[in-house]
């Protein structure tokens, strides 16, 4: 067997490449900050979120999923956009990877954690066809 993988490395034949997964280049949620917790449980298209409390319901909300953060959240409510109010820096924990794509929703009615009219925005780390997959 040895000599047969030999002859096929020297011939150039190399074995097929093992598809990664779009999760592996992503930072676990046990890399996340001491003061994060799990406060929900998983929600279609985001994954289970996890934050600090005292820092809701802006956030930084991560978005765990297979154990990995797709994405950072961040809850702003219309009536700061209206007053003309800033976030210079909107910024999860360091190490986060490039946003693949960012989906910013208007809650008319608010949801249960804010029950006011707000922006949900999601900074996601995978890709669209990825997020319609989490699933509870």
């Amino acid at each position: 067997m040895k000599k047969l993988l030999l002859v096929a490395a020297l011939c150039g034949v190399t074995a097929p490449a093992f598809a990664q997964s779009p999760y592996d280049a992503l930072p676990g949620v046990d890399t996340l900050p001491a003061d994060v917790v799990q406060v929900s449980p998983t929600v279609p298209g985001m994954g289970e979120h996890w934050a600090n409390p005292a820092t809701l319901p802006l956030g930084p909300i991560y978005c765990v999923h297979q154990g990995k953060i797709v994405c950072l959240e961040f809850m702003i409510s219309q009536e700061e956009f209206a007053s003309g109010k800033s976030w210079p820096v909107l910024a999860g924990k360091d190490g986060l990877p490039t946003v693949n794509h960012t989906d910013i929703g208007f809650q008319e009615h608010g949801h249960e954690g804010f029950e006011v009219p707000h922006y949900d925005i999601h900074m996601f780390f995978i890709s669209p066809e990825e997020v319609a997959k989490i699933q509870p």
